[in-house]
């Protein structure tokens, strides 16, 4: 059983260096996080010139042997971006269901597939929506959980537990019209549909609808930045 810990220092393995793996890479390794990432091709590494300093291996992402000399069943998060849509649903599917990372990305070029994907618990960034910086926000949600993606990444269903801060609040507090919306609230192991005066209790978890541009502003209200 993974032992839960807080995500300070992230693990991340990174499944293909091309160029988003790569400069994905180097800007979670610029954040302080630990990255390891993976190629078939040797030569994908050169491209780095001397910039990165974590680990590099040579190898198929979804083979056993390359993902345990990664480390996978110590990561806290894995991105597979390879060229291969199968490649990267198949490296998900591991990552989640083997190896119970807690955060698995996989690249999608046919986002016709997006639905069979996330029907299995795979999010997924279409290559239409994808970056970098995007990318890193959903590495970077820290006490957020992502339960579901809608229009290839444009906005994200998240569940998180009330902080402290909100705690006798009202809804209408974590509301930014067009942008945030509490749609629902679990307490008490009850789903509870709130009105803007719906008040915030300690232990409540609540579902928060948002658009991925707008993680930043969640954050803020809910004190996490």
């Amino acid at each position: 059983m993974r032992a839960k810990r807080e995500v300070i220092n992230m693990r991340l393995i990174i499944i293909g260096c091309g160029k988003l793996g790569s400069e994905l890479a180097l800007a979670m390794q610029t954040r302080g996080h630990e990255v390891i990432i993976v190629d078939t091709d040797p030569e994908a590494f050169d491209q780095f010139g001397g910039q990165f300093k974590g680990k590099t291996i040579v190898g198929i992402g979804f083979d056993k042997d390359i993902l345990e000399e990664a480390g996978i069943d110590r990561a806290d998060a894995v991105v597979a971006c390879s060229k291969s849509d199968e490649t990267n649903a198949l490296i998900g599917k591991l990552a989640r269901d083997v190896y119970h990372v807690p955060k698995v990305i996989s690249r999608l070029y046919d986002p016709r597939r997006a639905k069979i994907y996330r029907s299995l618990g795979i999010q997924t960034l279409s290559t239409t929506h994808w970056g970098v910086q995007r990318a890193i926000d959903l590495l970077s949600y820290d006490q957020l959980d992502s339960v579901l993606s809608l229009g290839d990444g444009q906005m994200e269903i998240i569940r998180v537990e009330v902080p402290a801060l909100l705690v006798e609040r009202s809804v209408k507090e974590l509301t930014v019209y067009g942008e945030i919306q509490v749609v629902s609230i679990l307490r008490n192991n009850k789903i509870i549909l709130p009105s803007l005066s719906t008040v915030l209790r300690e232990h409540d978890y609540l579902f928060i609808a948002m658009l991925a541009s707008s993680s930043n502003r969640l954050k803020a209200l809910l004190g996490l930045m």
